[in-house]
This record gives C-alpha cells, sequence and structure tokens, in this order.
C-alpha cells in the first residue's frame, strides 16, 4: 500500500485532485441554497403543494444519507476515481430530469430526479476526502482538506444569489446550469483524476450487510422526516422508526458475523476516529437546523423575502470561507484537537446569542453573532475531517469519509425532525407555509410572533447545549499527552 511516484507526494497531483473534487463540493453546495429561491415558482408551474416540495429538498439528503458509507467501502474495494467520476455523470443526469419535470406528475417527478441527484452526490461526497487525503502528503492533508472547504462555504454564500438570477429565467435552470458543468467536471476528473494509492487485492463485498445497513438507515431517517412534516399517515413514521430498529439490528449481527464487513466497527475502538466522529455526529445535530431557523426568522419577524434572507445570512459562510482553509493547515502543524474544541465552544458563544434575538433586534447584532457560528464552524470542520481521515490506513478512507459524511447528515436531519416542530409546530400551518416560501413578516400577528420567538430561543437553547457536549467529546479524543499532528 505505497504511494506511486505520481501520487500527491509529488506536489502537482494534489491540486488536480483538489479542483476536482471542489468543483463537485461547489455544485451541491449552490444547489440546496439555490433551489430554495425557486421553491414558489415550482409550487405554482407543476402545480403542486407544500408538502411536496419539502419532499423535494429533502429527497436529496434522505438518499445520499442512506447509502453513502455502503459507496464508501465500494470505494476502498474499487478505487476512488471511477466511483467519483460516476457520481458526477449521475448527478448531472438527475439535474438535466430535474429541469425537464412536468406538470402532470405535480411535481413527484421532481422529487425522483432528487433521488437520481442524491445517488450521484453519494458518489461524490463518500470519495471527495478520500481522493484529497491519497493525494496529499501526510503533513499537508489539513490544508488540502481545508481548502476543499471554501468550495461548501462559497456555495453557500453564491446559492441565493445564483438562485435569485436563474429563478428570474426560469427556475428549471437551477438544475439545468449543473449539466454543462457537470459534464465538463466528470471529463475533467476521467482525464486527470489517478488513484495513487495501492488497494488491498482479492476484497469482497459485504451485499447482506449493505442491503441491511441501506433499508435500516432509509426507514429511519424517512420515520424521522414525516414526524417534522407529517402527511396523512399519522403512525406511519413511528412503524417506519420500529422496522429501522430491527433492520439495524439483524444488520448489526450480520457485521459482527462477516469476515470482510461493510462497515468495520473496529474503527470505532480507534479514540481517535470515535471521538472525532461522536463530536461531529453531535455538531450535526446541534447546527443542521439552524440556518433553516434563520432563514424562516429573517423571512418571519423580520419580513425579508427569501433572496433577502439568503443574502443576510452570508456573515456565517464568510466567516467559515475565512477560516476553514486556515483551520485545516494549522491542525497539520499544531494538531486538531485544541482547533476542533475551541470552534464548537466558539459556535456555542454563537448559539446563546441567536437564544436572544427578536424582530427587535439590529441586523448587526445577529451578524456578529452569525459570524461566531462561522467562525466555530470553521475552525471545527477542516481539524476535525483531518483528524478523522488521519486516523485511518490508505484502505479504510473511503468509509471513513463516508461515515463522516453519513453521521454529520444523520444528525442534521435528527436536528431538523427535532427543530421544525418544537418552533414551527406551533404556529398555523398557512402561516408557516407563506412565510417560508414568499417572506413577508410576522408583525401583524402579535401571538403568532410571540409563540415563534418562544419555539426559536429554545431551540437554539437546546443547539447550545448539544455543542457544548460535542466540545466535551472533541477534547476527550485524545490524552493530554497523546501525539499527533492530527
Amino acid at each position: 500500500m505505497q504511494k506511486e511516484s505520481a501520487s500527491g507526494s509529488s506536489g502537482g497531483y494534489e491540486w488536480v485532485a483538489l479542483s476536482v473534487t471542489t468543483v463537485g463540493t461547489l455544485l451541491a453546495s449552490i444547489q440546496g441554497s439555490a433551489l430554495i429561491i425557486g421553491l414558489p415558482d415550482i409550487i405554482a408551474t407543476l402545480r403542486s403543494n407544500f408538502l411536496t416540495v419539502i419532499w423535494v429538498l429533502l429527497a436529496y439528503l434522505l438518499v445520499t444519507t442512506a447509502i453513502v458509507p455502503v459507496i464508501g467501502r465500494l470505494a476502498d474495494i474499487f478505487g476512488r476515481k471511477g466511483l467519483y467520476n460516476a457520481g458526477f455523470a449521475i448527478f448531472t443526469l438527475g439535474s438535466l430530469f430535474a429541469g425537464l419535470s412536468q406538470a402532470r406528475f405535480h411535481g413527484w417527478d421532481l422529487v425522483g430526479a432528487r433521488v437520481v441527484q442524491g445517488v450521484g452526490g453519494a458518489f461524490l461526497f463518500a470519495n471527495s476526502a478520500a481522493i484529497v487525503t491519497d493525494a496529499f502528503r501526510r503533513g499537508r492533508i489539513g490544508l488540502g482538506l481545508g481548502i476543499n472547504q471554501i468550495a461548501a462555504a462559497a456555495g453557500f454564500i453564491l446559492g441565493p444569489v445564483v438562485g435569485g438570477l436563474l429563478a428570474a429565467i426560469s427556475w428549471r435552470w437551477i438544475f439545468f446550469v449543473n449539466v454543462p458543468l457537470g459534464v465538463l467536471g466528470t471529463a475533467w476528473g476521467i482525464w486527470r483524476l489517478r488513484e495513487p494509492e495501492k488497494l488491498p487485492a482479492g476484497q469482497h463485498f459485504d451485499a447482506w450487510g449493505s442491503l441491511t445497513f441501506i433499508a435500516g438507515l432509509g426507514s429511519f431517517l424517512l420515520g424521522l422526516s414525516l414526524i417534522a412534516f407529517p402527511g396523512g399517515a399519522r403512525d406511519l413514521p413511528y412503524l417506519l422508526i420500529a422496522a429501522a430498529v430491527l433492520v439495524l439490528a439483524a444488520f448489526f449481527l450480520i457485521e459482527l458475523r462477516a469476515s470482510e464487513p461493510m462497515l468495520d466497527f473496529h474503527l470505532f475502538a480507534d479514540r481517535q476516529f470515535g471521538f472525532a466522529n461522536l463530536a461531529n455526529g453531535l455538531s450535526g445535530l446541534a447546527r443542521g437546523a439552524v440556518l433553516f431557523l434563520l432563514t424562516f426568522f429573517l423571512q418571519g419577524p423580520y419580513g425579508k423575502s427569501p433572496l433577502q434572507a439568503g443574502i443576510l445570512t452570508a456573515p456565517f459562510g464568510l466567516a467559515f470561507l475565512a477560516v476553514g482553509p486556515l483551520s485545516g493547515a494549522l491542525s497539520d502543524r499544531y494538531g486538531s484537537r485544541g482547533l476542533a474544541t475551541a470552534g464548537l465552544l466558539v459556535s456555542a458563544v454563537g448559539l446563546l446569542g441567536l437564544s436572544t434575538i427578536a424582530s427587535t433586534t439590529a441586523y448587526g447584532v445577529i451578524a456578529i453573532f452569525m459570524i461566531l457560528m462561522g467562525l466555530g464552524s470553521g475552525l471545527f470542520n477542516s481539524p476535525n475531517t483531518n483528524a478523522i481521515m488521519s486516523s485511518v490506513a490508505v484502505d479504510r478512507r473511503g468509509i471513513a469519509s463516508a461515515l463522516r459524511m453519513m453521521i454529520a447528515n444523520t444528525g442534521q436531519m435528527l436536528s431538523i425532525s427535532v427543530a421544525f416542530p418544537l418552533v414551527l409546530g406551533r404556529i398555523p400551518q398557512e402561516v408557516m407555509y407563506r412565510v417560508f416560501l414568499y417572506g413577508g413578516g410576522m408583525k401583524n400577528l402579535p401571538q403568532v410572533l410571540s409563540v415563534f420567538q418562544s419555539g426559536l430561543h429554545e431551540a437554539f437553547l437546546v443547539s447550545f447545549g448539544i455543542t457544548i457536549v460535542a466540545a466535551a467529546a472533541s477534547y476527550l479524543r485524545s490524552s493530554p499527552g497523546e501525539r499527533s499532528p492530527a
């Protein structure tokens, strides 16, 4: 398992690998925030409704989260390059199908297209960090991962503006714009990506473990989503979660007996890997719904349009953009435990501040709290990812990268399922739908405004408490005298 001469240790290939993975991350991150701006037009054009377009948003995240560990394991068996390029192609096809959605299906064909995009996204996300880690030599991995984080922050910042400009032509162009970029990204990856690491030959794929994992986690996430955004069947979410518990128990037993399991539980026996992922999951749980709640606050109590609200959340992304690459490079030199823990504590201060905001709070004050959140996230993400990726062998980097993404996304979906009923479940649905889709404020509804702000404060206080626990987990992942630049 030695690096070939063409590897990132030569200094040239690492930047090629970074360029390919950054394009994919940028497209995926722009897509999420840009799409929110086009939701009212999607409802009108496709003769859809609020709950259907919510599934347009959730389907991508749900599918990506459920299958990404399986893709990560496949990458450790068959290599990263082919799977990453396949993911780019699938994501591009899903974007094309999404842009061609028709009114006669009332938005459900768009949901299906988002599922296809989610499959492609899983291939991209599972391999991105592994490709960067393979390419960059030890001592520079944090730098590569930190720069790669720029794309996520830049996509978040640009998304509302790009979405607003494209929606002015047609909401379909929010998807169509991915097609030429996706074709170029796929071609660039086929041409320039390599396999700088030699993976062990003769590995076998754990089919039963993979199937039970996807079925179990998929049922669990679907149940959580239906709790947050209920449809007609009130008992279905709880039946799905009960089924998920049984299937995941079967998965656990299968993996214990498998000679080459899809998910090697021994990975979590490593203190650095286990506690860094625990901090990762708790951070996702704490922060997963924050930007969603902030956007709703800016459209509701603050009375802004969706486009204005998206632009006003830019301080978070700008702060993240400024700190992410620097923190990654510093983690190579000084270690990641202190940086990651400090980042969570800074985020906690920002969350504590957000638990006090109201419709009368000056935007400058809110922006300061968002900057603290962005700085904290930037300090945490790159060093913590460096710790996770540096703690595993070459032939486990695919599954390590995928587990990191799956754990963070599961925390995010759990966060949404808790925060949505806590904050929005107390206000009339027609008010919630109108504010979410069109903005316009709640000042003419003082009772609704009071209830919303009370729930918002509770949600941010819960997030603050979880972030403190995440900081403790981050600090505990290494003993004070223990090594490691990672």
